[in-house]
């Protein structure tokens, strides 16, 4: 535990609490404890709003495309909202830091806690909601089941990369953070209901995924439940391997009018939709019905010769699926699987993006480049030329932030003897933090962590992208499934999923290594799966 988590606990806890009251399912609240909020006092904490929602309206998520969360407004039952600064500084580079958060705590109180991940590399508060980070999931957020909620912003104020410059900045992003507002939100829980929460849950996507396997390898005491959906747990190297790929596809994009060449142009629609129905012709049937939805994704043996695309955009596809590599054909990054979202609108933000200009508006560019140049790169080189990145000689320069940010401890025999929950979701065609790297994750702590599937299940959705989106059944409720899990002693073995992209149909998401195998009946409804 670090030493700035010591103290903010140690203060947190010295705060005076009155016996609990005996718990009959929910701890009401007043709007009077709401306002008293205001004057709380915690070491290094500014309590900036304390502020009663009668009507309980919470605005939408406008980071929801980073988050995974709701970007619409939603009706979540009244509640206190809580807003604050923790430990305001001036960083090395004169800009002002601290780590802002916000706690929403409704009057009906179900005695939990949900600390609700960020995105992108975060510089924003979003709605402490508790959505499910999946962008199409129908199922009920967290507040509104009665959960306090908090969400923060990870230590800097903007959503830009540039707080790399800044050494604090960089250890509150990467894990610090965390620990600083999960005691700051339970001082602020104890003294609006006067009682502990009985569990303490984190979920998040992307980064918010990363942060949550954070929270269940660095503070395994503070947390019992963690959903870390599309995590970008190695995003060190995954950064190094978004410049892998625009180098692979500039080397085939197509020069405009003013002889400038275009990423996006590198795979054309109609390429990717060729790859889409070739991998789909390859490997649908292999889980015993041909439905649109590779359910077999281990087993698919799709090669981009199938899809007969030109000799040069075949050999950049395979050289992105085959994931980076230096000089001597040492992996830096995982490989991917080849899945039917290759040609989804999630897939073509993040690797080409769409824009007709020099000027790139991949993800990968967008955010990839920024990111490792001021945060993964030790030190920052802001003005580095990403063009000349060198795979064998700048690859190493991402180490030392990767040792702070990445969650990558197999071991994780304290969370579970702590009665740690862990659930993974992720996308099979997710561009930017790849499936296989995950599964090979899993497996690993599989074998370093004693008993591991007592308290570990991993879900992997064919066709998703990231954080929802693409050929998927990507309406689904993990949050249901971890509560049962505590409350009930029911391990998920299977999910139950919907998706826009199967309209009147269902299927069950698996628990790793089963999958959905059809049995026979009507192939539409999800009780004609087995997980096998």
């Amino acid at each position: 535990m670090s030493r700035t988590l010591m103290i903010a606990l140690t203060a947190a806890f010295a705060a005076p609490v009155a016996a609990a009251p005996a718990f009959t399912g929910k701890a009401p609240a007043s709007a009077q404890q709401c306002l008293a909020l205001k004057n709380a006092r915690i070491a290094d904490t500014q309590i900036t709003k304390a502020e009663w929602s009668a009507d309980g309206e919470v605005a939408g998520d406008r980071m929801s495309a980073l988050t995974g969360g709701r970007g619409r407004a939603v009706q979540a039952g009244a509640h206190c909202i809580v807003e604050g600064e923790i430990g305001a500084r001036t960083g090395i580079d004169s800009k002002p830091y601290g780590t802002k958060f916000q706690l929403r705590l409704p009057a009906a109180w179900n005695r939990k806690f949900l600390f609700q991940g960020g995105g992108g590399v975060n510089g924003f508060v979003g709605p402490a909601l508790g959505s499910i980070p999946i962008r199409a999931s129908s199922a009920t957020p967290a507040l509104t089941r009665g959960y306090a909620v908090v969400s923060m912003d990870g230590g800097h104020p903007t959503p830009t990369p540039d707080f790399g410059g800044d050494p604090e900045a960089r250890l509150d992003f990467a894990y610090r953070s965390t620990g600083k507002v999960t005691a700051v939100a339970k001082s602020l829980i104890r003294q609006m209901y006067r009682a502990e929460p009985q569990h303490s849950y984190f979920m998040g996507c992307s980064n918010g995924g990363r942060e949550a396997m954070i929270a269940a390898q660095r503070y395994p005491q503070e947390f019992d439940g963690v959903i870390a959906a599309n995590p970008g747990f190695r995003l060190s190297r995954a950064a190094v391997a978004e410049v892998w790929d625009t180098h692979q596809f500039m080397k085939i994009a197509p020069k405009n009018a003013d002889g400038h060449q275009i990423l996006a142009n590198a795979l054309t629609q109609a390429d990717l939709d060729k790859v889409s129905q070739a991998v789909l012709r390859r490997c649908d049937a292999k889980d015993g019905l041909k439905d649109g939805v590779i359910n077999a994704w281990e087993s698919c043996d799709f090669q981009p010769e199938m899809a007969g695309l030109s000799k040069a955009k075949t050999a950049a596809l395979k050289a992105v699926f085959d994931g980076a590599k230096n000089s001597r054909g040492g992996q830096i990054y995982s490989g991917w699987y080849y899945d039917s979202g290759i040609n989804a609108k999630g897939w073509r933000d993040w690797k080409l993006g769409d824009s007709q200009t020099a000027e790139p508006n991949a993800r990968n560019v967008t955010l990839g480049a920024g990111s490792l140049k001021w945060y993964f790169m030790t030190p920052p080189v802001p003005d580095f030329d990403l063009s000349r990145f060198d795979f064998d000689t700048d690859t190493p320069k991402t180490d030392a932030t990767g040792k702070i940010n990445d969650a990558t401890d197999t071991d994780m025999s304290a969370f579970k003897n702590n009665g740690g929950k862990f659930i993974i979701i992720t996308g099979i065609s997710d561009p930017v933090f790849s499936a296989k790297d995950q599964r090979d994750w899993f497996r690993a702590m599989q074998r370093d962590t004693p008993d591991a599937a007592s308290f570990s299940r991993m879900f992997m959705v064919p066709g998703m992208t990231h954080c929802g989106g693409g050929q998927a059944f990507d309406d689904f409720d993990p949050l249901t499934a971890l509560e049962n899990w505590h409350d009930h002693g029911t391990a998920p073995e299977r999910i139950l999923a919907k998706g826009k992209a199967f309209p009147g149909r269902s299927m069950p998401l698996c628990a790793y290594p089963k999958t959905a195998t059809f049995t026979g009946g009507n192939p539409e409804l999800a009780e004609s799966f087995v997980c096998r």
